[in-house]
This record gives C-alpha cells, sequence and structure tokens, in this order.
C-alpha cells in the first residue's frame, strides 16, 4: 500500500490486544541517506501526562485506518532509541528542506512525502512552491541530503525551437526565387 505523509499524520495507533488508542502520528523520521522510514512520531492522549514518543517501523503490525501495534511497550521516548541519536544529531532532515538542482536552481520545499507500507521505503518526494504543488521526484533523483538542502539532478533541459526547425527537413519550407 502506498501512503503520503500527510495523509498519515493524526492515525491513531492502537494495541493489538487491547484496542486501545496509545497515541496519534505527528511525524516521521527518515533516514536520509537510504529513504527508509524509520519510525513516526507519537503524541499520547491526556492533560497532565501527555508526551511524545517514538514508534519504529519495525513494531508495527497492521497498516490501515489505524496503525497496530504489538503493546504499548514498544513505543518509547525517541531519546532512549541509541540508533537514531546520530541521525537526530546530523539535522540532515527530508520533510520541510529546501529542494535545489546541482547547479542550484531552488524546485521549491518538500512538502510531503509518498512511501510504500510493506518496507516503509520513500518513493517520491512532493515539492510545493509558495502555494502551489510543483513536481514530484522519484527517490532515484537525490543526490544527497545536506542540512540546508535536498539535492536533486538536473531535469532535462529543453530543445530550442530553433534548433528542431534546422534538424528536421519536412519543416523547412522552400524559399521563392
Amino acid at each position: 500500500m502506498h501512503a503520503r505523509f500527510s495523509t498519515t499524520l493524526h492515525l491513531p495507533v492502537v494495541d493489538d490486544d487491547v484496542v486501545e488508542e496509545l497515541g496519534r502520528i505527528n511525524g516521521v523520521l527518515i533516514h536520509p541517506d537510504t529513504g527508509k522510514v524509520e519510525g513516526f512520531f507519537l503524541r499520547t492522549h491526556g492533560f497532565f501526562r501527555r508526551q511524545n514518543l517514538f514508534l519504529a517501523t519495525e513494531d508495527i503490525q497492521r497498516w490501515g485506518l489505524r496503525i497496530t501495534v504489538r503493546g504499548p511497550e514498544v513505543l518509547a521516548p525517541v531519546e532512549e532509541r541509541v540508533r537514531l541519536q546520530t541521525l537526530l544529531e546530523e539535522g540532515r532532515y527530508v520533510l520541510g528542506q529546501r529542494v535545489v538542482t546541482e547547479t542550484g536552481r531552488t524546485l521549491g520545499r518538500c512538502a510531503d512525502v509518498q512511501f510504500e507500507t510493506e518496507f516503509f521505503m520513500v518513493e517520491w518526494l512532493l515539492i510545493r512552491k509558495f502555494w502551489r504543488w510543483r513536481t514530484s521526484l522519484p527517490l532515484s533523483q537525490i543526490l544527497e541530503v545536506r542540512k540546508d538542502a535536498v539535492v536533486v539532478r538536473d531535469p532535462l533541459s529543453p530543445v530550442p525551437e530553433k534548433a528542431k526547425e534546422e534538424k528536421s527537413p519536412m519543416l523547412q519550407v522552400p524559399e521563392a526565387a
């Protein structure tokens, strides 16, 4: 199944045994080098005991209108995930980051991502510039993710009209004598 992050925001996360809501998704952590969704940030309910927890993708059992996990013990503060600390400290994020080409042309910002829910790999970056959606880019177009920008390959430059006319003999009009 394919999902966009914007549609997964606020999805409930429930315990498989009790079918009790443990929290709702409010963020995502994407590995900048591989494009793998490492997990999701959750906000738990409660006025005095509200907290932010992390759900690793390995702990997700089912994905649908709600996300089912093995139990409440799989949720923990992100600080307890030692493997993810280097990713968080680097500060190389994908969502919200400026997207530029190799030559430095700004395409916009990465406003959303599309990923598949079997292996949790990002497939597309959805770019927005000002209030308009721009072109979507596949993961294969990304060259690197830096702290200040996501660098992508330059799109093919269009062929000038004059060059098209010179190459095609069918378009040439014979000159009058």
